[in-house]
């Protein structure tokens, strides 16, 4: 045994001091990146939920889309305030998943086209989370994936028990 001991390369005392990205971390322009491609996606589905929700007056349909709309556009508020607190320009696009969605036949079609939206949104959540280190960034994205998985179930719950209604 040799009495020779190497000094550690990267002292732990200095890992405060690493970088995001060095950690695993998103870096910030990957982080405005990502919320503006969520910002898109979201105002896109904020306007396929509030047009298909003024075409379900009277129907089950209705009041799940209403809700969607009115979480899809406090997710576009969230959004923005996070690419601000970032010093990041927000995008001004809406995402073409509107246009793609509007162009569905068929009411319940459409909603099981807008819920693959939400799973989109989801999965891209559930990629991105780990990566945030900002805590009040972290619970944002975590309360707006939990309020996605719950409108899907709901979204799914209504398509089960639909009785084929178009719209």
């Amino acid at each position: 045994m040799s009495d020779d001991r190497k000094e550690p390369s990267s002292p732990a005392c200095l890992a405060h001091e690493a970088s995001d990205a060095y950690m695993g971390f998103a870096t910030r322009e990957q982080l405005a990146a990502f919320l503006n491609e969520l910002l898109e996606a979201e105002r896109a589905g904020t306007g396929v939920a509030l047009k298909s929700a003024q075409a379900t007056q009277g129907t089950h349909f209705h009041a799940l889309l209403k809700d969607v709309h009115h979480d899809e556009a406090r997710w576009c508020a969230m959004l923005l305030k996070q690419l601000k607190a970032l010093g990041a320009p927000a995008s001004t696009k809406v995402g073409a998943f509107e246009g793609k969605a509007m162009a569905v036949e068929g009411l319940a079609e459409r909603i099981a086209f807008l819920n693959r939206g939400q799973g989109w949104v989801v999965r891209k959540l559930k990629e991105m989370l780990p990566k945030v280190r900002d805590d009040a960034l972290h619970r944002d994205l975590s309360d707006m994936l939990r309020s996605h998985e719950i409108n899907i179930e709901r979204a799914a719950e209504a398509l089960r028990t639909s009785s084929g209604v178009e719209g």
